[in-house]
């Protein structure tokens, strides 16, 4: 009985040795994703960047530059994103609601499996963007569908397909 106990701690102490080993190498290439929540980032330069999971909600984005920028699964919530460029970002399953896109540059942007209710999108740019399962409004639908052309580079798919305009 005594030796069970010893052999169950000796085994134990042996799995926490093996865990503080080999754990850090296996959470070394996971990275804390990065909050811009409430911050004023006008003007910023985020083109071609890597940004998954990153938070800018509440943010002032206006004339932001994240064109060819990887924002997937990004919240963007009730942010400010004003005559910004997002020419070529994939917002794939990103959380974009709530957002004033005034005048952006929409262009080949992926918007597959993102939820956009409620967002804004006067005088945009949305030539070959791909809103593929994206959720939406009607209304927001109906405004797209009426400058919705082009086909996206990255995925293929035509602007007006991808919603649901024809």
């Amino acid at each position: 009985m005594v030796w069970q106990r010893s052999l169950g701690r000796i085994m134990a102490l042996g799995m926490a040795i093996v865990i503080l080993l080999y754990a850090p190498t296996a959470w070394a290439d996971w990275t804390v994703p990065m909050s811009y929540s409430n911050a004023d980032l006008r003007g910023q330069d985020f083109s071609g960047q890597e940004l998954q999971g990153s938070e800018f909600s509440n943010a002032n984005l206006e004339l932001t530059n994240f064109s060819h920028a990887d924002v997937r699964g990004t919240v963007f919530s009730a942010s400010v994103m004003t005559k910004a460029n997002f020419r070529g970002a994939d917002f794939t399953n990103a959380m974009v609601d709530q957002v004033k896109f005034t005048g952006s540059n929409l262009s080949d942007a992926v918007f597959t499996e993102a939820i956009l209710l409620r967002s804004t999108f006067q005088d945009v740019d949305i030539t070959g963007a791909d809103f593929s399962d994206a959720i939406l409004d009607r209304a927001q639908v109906k405004q797209l569908c009426q400058r919705a052309s082009g086909v996206n580079s990255k995925t293929g798919v035509d602007t007006q397909e991808s919603l649901g305009c024809r």
